[in-house]
Order: structure tokens, then sequence, then C-alpha cells
């Protein structure tokens, strides 16, 4: 946990700049939803990797600098004609995992990986509004994350006394 914990809670979100203005809408529905529950935009550190296969060692190196309550991970993984992308989206999915818990810090995932996924105008509009849904619950789950964290590390302080 991030040493202030009495402090509103610091959160970098790493995203994938492949389908930028898709992925966007997820991260700044993720931004304005903590925002709603208090959370300064200014507390929210924004990272833009090539892709989503970078998203795990970018959340690991960040997760070590101990700045950061939690770590959230912003792609999505689509189909490129070339069956690799189910792949691709478990690895970074177990990694993330992985970096939770080596880190003991919260990784939450808006990585997505739809079944079929066509560059048309309706999947396009469909995404858009599902990766903001995603990141509205994000936003929600991560906090509740963050504070039931604290809450543990409260109560195991006031035991050691």
């Amino acid at each position: 946990m991030n040493q202030t914990s009495s402090s509103a809670p610091r959160i970098a979100l790493v995203c994938s700049s492949w389908h930028h203005n898709l992925v966007q809408r997820a991260s700044d529905a993720f931004i304005d939803e903590v925002g709603c529950s208090g959370v300064p935009a200014d507390q929210v550190d924004r990272f833009a990797v090539p892709g989503a296969f970078e998203i795990p060692l970018h959340a690991s190196r960040l997760a070590r600098t101990g700045k950061y309550d939690a770590i959230v991970a912003c792609a999505l993984v689509v189909d490129g004609g070339i069956y690799r992308h189910e792949f691709v989206a478990s690895a970074v999915i177990d990694a993330l995992m992985r970096v939770q818990l080596d880190c003991d810090l919260p990784v939450l995932s808006i990585v997505l990986t739809p079944h079929s996924f066509h560059d048309h105008e309706t999947h396009r509009q469909f995404f858009a509004e599902h990766l903001k849904l995603k990141g509205t619950e994000a936003g929600q789950a991560c906090l509740r994350a963050i504070v039931s964290l604290r809450e543990i590390e409260a109560g195991a302080s006031s035991l050691r006394s």
C-alpha cells in the first residue's frame, strides 16, 4: 500500500496504444468514475505502451516503485486474422496476476478480447460503449480493492499494537 494510506489513492493506468480511440474510452471512464468518488485526476498517472503485451512489464516496474495503491491495465486485443490474439490476451492476464501477487498490490484489468471484432462503425460503436462501461466498473472495483486492503492493513496494525 501507498505510505499515505489515509490520503486519496494514487493509481497507475497503463494503456495500450493499439485501438487508442477505443481504449481511451475505458481510461476516460475509469478516471471519471474514480473522480466521482473523490480521487483527483492528478492522482491517476497515465502510461501509454505500444500494445497489450508490453503492459505487464510496465505494471511490474510501476508496482515496485511503491508509489501506487493500484495499477490498472487497459487494452483491446483483437483477432487480426492470425490465431494469436487469445494467446496474447492469456499471457497478459496471467502476467498481470503474477505482478499483483508478487508485488502485493491490486492490479486490475480492462484488457478485453472480443470473440470477434471487425473494424467497421457498428463494432467500433459497440466496443466504445462496452469499454466505457468496463472503465466505470474497473474504477469502482479499484477503489473497493484499495479500501479493503487499507482496512486489512489498519486491522493488522491494531493487532500488532
